[in-house]
C-alpha cells in the first residue's frame, strides 16, 4: 500500500460532520478532479463540512495499481481512518459511479460512518457486473441520485436494488440526465443538499454551489 494523493476543502470550526468523496473508475478517465465529484465536494463543503477527495491507486498522483476494486476498497478504508483521526466527528460518505460500488463496500460496515450517498451507481458497466446485497443489512440513512437516462444505471435494475435495501433511504432520478448528470449538476447538487437537511440538520443553513 503506496500514498494517496488528496485534497481536503477545510471546513468551519463547528462543523457537525465531515465528508468523503470517491470518484469514478480510474481506467477510463476518473480521478477526483471528475465534475460529479467536484460539485458533490461544493454541495457538502456549503453545509461547512471538511471534505476530502482522493485518488484512487494508480490514478493521478497515487502510488500502486489499480486493482479492480478489491484494493481500493482498502484505499477508502485509510481515508475513513485519516478522517477520524484528524476530526473525529461523524463520517459523511459520497461515492459517483465506481467510487459508489466501492466506497458503499468499506463505507456501510464502518461505524464511524452516518450515512450513505451514492451517485450514478452502476449496475450494468461495460461488462463489469455490480452486486449490492451486502447493502440488505446497512440501516444507516442513504440516498441513491441518478440520472434518468443513465447509460449504467438502468432504472428498473436500480429499482430492484433499492427495494432489496433497508430504510432510511431515498430514490432519486434526475430528469434528462446521464450518468455524468452533463448539464444537471445543479439538481443533483439540489437533491444531495435536501436529503443532507433532512436527515443532519447542519446548523448552517446553506445552499446548494
Amino acid at each position: 500500500m503506496g500514498k494517496l494523493e488528496a485534497l481536503l476543502n477545510e471546513g468551519q470550526p463547528d462543523s457537525t460532520h465531515v465528508a468523503l468523496v470517491c470518484h469514478p473508475h480510474p481506467l477510463y478517465g476518473g480521478t477526483m478532479h471528475n465534475k460529479v465529484v467536484y460539485h458533490a465536494m461544493k454541495t457538502l463543503h456549503s453545509f461547512g463540512f471538511p471534505v476530502l477527495r482522493f485518488n484512487f491507486r494508480g490514478a493521478g498522483l497515487s502510488e500502486g495499481e489499480h486493482d479492480n476494486g478489491r484494493g481500493e476498497v482498502e484505499d477508502v478504508r485509510v481515508a475513513l481512518n485519516w478522517l477520524d483521526s484528524e476530526f473525529h466527528l461523524p463520517i459523511l460518505f459520497c461515492g459517483f459511479s465506481f467510487g459508489a460500488a466501492t466506497g458503499l463496500r468499506a463505507a456501510c460496515a464502518d461505524d464511524r460512518v452516518a450515512g450513505l450517498i451514492s451517485l450514478g451507481t452502476p449496475v450494468a458497466a461495460e461488462g463489469r457486473s455490480y452486486s449490492y446485497r451486502f447493502l440488505q443489512s446497512c440501516t444507516k440513512p442513504k440516498v441513491f441520485v441518478s440520472g434518468a437516462q443513465d447509460q449504467y444505471s438502468p432504472q428498473a435494475i436500480l429499482k430492484s436494488v433499492y427495494e432489496m435495501v433497508p430504510n432510511p433511504k431515498e430514490l432519486v432520478f434526475v430528469e434528462g440526465a446521464d450518468h455524468f448528470f452533463e448539464g444537471h449538476l445543479a439538481e443533483m447538487q439540489k437533491a444531495i443538499h435536501h436529503w443532507v437537511q433532512e436527515f443532519f440538520k447542519p446548523g448552517r443553513q446553506a445552499e446548494a454551489s
